[in-house]
């Protein structure tokens, strides 16, 4: 057995803690109401029910407004208020094409240099918002040490907030304190009330990816009295996706990604059908199903795929909201993966530069059209994409990327 070095071992260490992070909060949800189970008698408002199909559409705006109607109508509650923190969070996510599962398949996005341009008045409402939550939480257990409610905002709220600081400042030792916050909320509220089952979503996750980790790591968790199991984690998160009130949607979107992980593509597949199947009009649920098609190797289907997305896409009353940046991105992914590379560079240049498309993305769609024109032969081609990814952030893991590949051309 190779002898890992400490440095290496922290290395792995910290990429492992960045994969809980990003694994544990994923695309929020709402399902039907589950009569056996245990909720917040928020949830059952018509109001928040309405707003949240707004939310899967991705309507953001629609969603804000009447999420703010209900936290205004609710003072106090700390629950209205996560609501509202949910929608911000997750709009902002969106917007930096930062919710698309292909950039957490593989451990590629928590390593290096990521940067993403910070929104300070968004992101100074996100923390407002979670601090809010902070304050009326504390008022409501101070009153009552085992209000569940108020417990299940708490957590879910700091999970929330921990997306954000991982996922655009990448802050991960902020974002993993958090998460270990968040986690120790669901848990009590497990214990207080094990009907509560949308808790079961960030415990459920916690179980399955510290269970996941290579003996060493389990070790090493192990000694800070932190334990998990696989199996008991996908039984959660099983619970939570078929009768969570809250958390229906994202426990199969976490999920699907678990399995796509572990190269079980078509159970994945099966898993984002019926998700496809509740929301027709969501966009990453349909991108979703493509990119695990082209991970399954059914190449010209994936291919075929994303272009009935994209065309679809052309009409705006199909999906509200599409970021067909996301889209042009993984038609070049699958052209590449049959060697189609003029058109594979085409796609990826598409997504490049469409004015919306996040920073992270340009810089990765600029060096896969470089290398597919390297692959193809066009060597001017590939340094014009390296020069550009360049001059969008030198010192960034794609910018270091471009500058070898302009002093070699890329083979596979």
């Amino acid at each position: 057995m190779k002898k890992l070095s400490w440095s290496g071992f922290e290395a792995q260490f910290r990429s492992r803690v960045r994969l809980l992070l990003v694994c544990v909060f994923a695309i929020p949800s709402m399902s039907l109401q589950a009569a056996e189970v245990s909720t917040n008698a928020l949830h059952r408002d018509p109001a928040v029910k309405e707003a949240f199909q707004y939310f899967y559409n991705l309507d953001y705006p629609a969603c804000l407004a009447l999420l703010e109607k209900v936290q205004a109508q609710h003072p106090g509650d700390p629950e209205a208020t996560t609501l509202l923190l949910e929608g911000v969070v997750f709009q902002e996510l969106y917007r930096q094409d930062l919710l698309d599962t292909t950039f957490y398949a593989t451990d590629g996005f928590l390593t290096g240099k990521h940067p993403t341009p910070e929104n300070l008045a968004i992101r100074d409402r996100i923390f407002s918002l979670e601090n809010e939550v902070e304050r009326e939480s504390a008022a409501r257990l101070q009153r009552n040490g085992r209000d569940v409610d108020a417990l299940y905002a708490r957590g879910w709220a700091r999970s929330l907030r921990s997306s954000y600081v991982a996922m655009v400042e990448r802050s991960f030792g902020t974002a993993f304190h958090l998460a270990l916050e968040a986690h120790g909320d669901e848990a009590r509220v497990l214990q207080m009330d094990p009907n509560y089952v949308d808790a079961k979503l960030v415990v459920g996750t916690y179980q399955y990816v510290i269970g996941a980790l290579p003996f060493g790591f389990k070790l090493l968790f192990g000694f800070a009295g932190i334990t998990g199991s696989k199996t008991r984690g996908m039984e959660m998160l099983r619970d939570a996706a078929s009768r969570g009130p809250m958390t229906s949607v994202e426990s199969d979107t976490v999920i699907a990604l678990f399995l796509r992980r572990e190269a079980k593509y078509q159970d994945a597949i099966t898993v984002v059908r019926s998700l496809e199947s509740r929301y027709p009009r969501n966009f990453l649920f349909a991108l979703e199903e493509a990119n695990l098609r082209k991970d399954a190797g059914q190449g010209m289907v994936a291919v075929a795929a994303y272009q009935k997305l994209l065309a679809e896409a052309r009409n705006p009353q199909y999906f509200p909201s599409a970021h067909v940046e996301l889209a042009y991105f993984g038609l070049g992914e699958a052209l590449r993966g049959q060697r189609h590379y003029d058109e594979a560079a085409a796609a990826y240049e598409h997504a490049a530069w469409l004015p919306e498309t996040g920073a992270e993305l340009k810089r990765r769609s600029l060096v896969a059209a470089g290398k597919a024109h390297d692959l193809g032969g066009e060597r001017a081609l590939a340094i014009r994409d390296y020069e550009a990814a360049m001059a969008m952030g030198a010192d960034t893991t794609q910018g270091e990327i471009a500058r070898k590949l302009l002093r070699a051309p890329y083979h596979e």
